[in-house]
């Protein structure tokens, strides 16, 4: 009798959880719950009538490779990459293990030889691919956000200095990125020469040409707002005699927190998207030189595997900009 009851307490739902959705129900009004449901359920339908006309689409378009992938192929690819990935830290898993034996019996015969540990050789992964592009776009971002703002400060608090450089930021703005990089790539290597360099030279040139690329939306947005602050505020400050530091941190900076988030979030996704050119076309590592690999490759696979990029591309750019608009919601007073 016992084990039967304990068998029928284990398939209902704990009695918390119950007790969360009443309360949850009776805090929402009928209206309330009504519009929940529909920003739930209208993003879902519009997905699934992507995919469904994705699915019977991509079979009607031939191309050289074969036919363009499906969702049930893309999925399928999506899961070997991860499945390659894993074989692949398995790996470099067992080559630092022989290393570490193989060290261990060399310091048994003599304690003071030098051993070393090297990094396995093998190609990156697609998640090794991804963590470096992310690495290396949020590298650009702040860079840019660190010569953006304080530029776009001094911008908008001078209109003499706005003046002069108005014209200079509405030349170098519109510059795409294919056009930054052969010069940066030059520069680079011309400038960055070590025997032992800390930051590898793809590296810096893929993260140079998204900061020249992106930091312009977050100058302008940061100028605007600065000389848009409300004059009570200005006059209160006249009237305080603020320094200029203190004029900007307590009276400035706040005021034009919005508007320097709206260029912060512009100018992620341009960093995103400059990014992925950037390295398909400077072949430096990433999710970028990883579709120029499989477009070269030209296997039967290799149209769903940059599809799986292409999504993943997406996605990420997505995230990013969610998460840009939570810290704005922390931090700007009119969130």
């Amino acid at each position: 009798m016992t084990t039967i009851t304990s068998a029928k307490n284990t398939s209902q739902p704990p009695r918390w959880l119950g007790q969360r959705l009443r309360s949850l129900g009776e805090s929402l009004t009928p209206g309330q719950l009504a519009a929940t449901g529909r920003q739930m359920l209208l993003p879902l339908i519009g997905i699934l009538v992507f995919v469904g006309f994705w699915h019977l689409a991509a079979p009607q378009v031939d191309t050289s490779l074969g036919s363009f992938p499906g969702p049930a192929q893309v999925w399928e690819q999506s899961g070997q990459l991860w499945q390659e990935h894993v074989n692949q830290r398995e790996r470099a898993d067992k080559f630092i293990a022989m290393q570490e034996e193989r060290n261990a019996r060399i310091l048994a015969d003599n304690p003071e030889a030098e051993v070393r540990i090297r990094n396995y050789p093998g190609a990156p992964t697609f998640p090794d691919q991804i963590l470096t592009s992310l690495v290396t776009v949020l590298a650009g971002f702040i860079v840019a956000t660190a010569i953006a703002v304080p530029l776009g400060i001094v911008v908008g608090l001078n209109r003499h200095f706005q003046a002069a450089v108005n014209p200079l930021i509405q030349v170098f703005k519109p510059v795409s990125p294919l056009a930054w990089l052969p010069l940066v790539t030059m520069v680079v290597s011309a400038t960055y020469v070590s025997d032992d360099p800390m930051f590898e030279k793809s590296f810096l040139t893929s993260m140079i040409t998204v900061t020249l690329c992106s930091l312009w939306p977050t100058l302008i947005n940061t100028s605007v707002g600065v000389a848009a602050v409300n004059p009570d505020l200005l006059n209160v400050s006249r009237v305080l005699r603020l320094s200029f530091w203190t004029h900007v941190r307590k009276v400035v900076l706040p005021s034009s927190v919005p508007m320097i988030f709206t260029g912060l979030r512009v100018s992620l996704g341009i960093a995103w998207m400059v990014l992925i050119a950037a390295e398909m076309l400077a072949q430096s590592p990433g999710l970028g030189k990883f579709v120029w690999d499989e477009f070269q490759n030209g296997s039967s696979q290799s149209l769903s595997r940059i599809m799986v990029a292409v999504l993943a591309i997406g996605f990420i750019g997505f995230v990013l900009d969610r998460v840009m608009l939570l810290i704005q919601r922390r931090v700007a007073w009119n969130e």
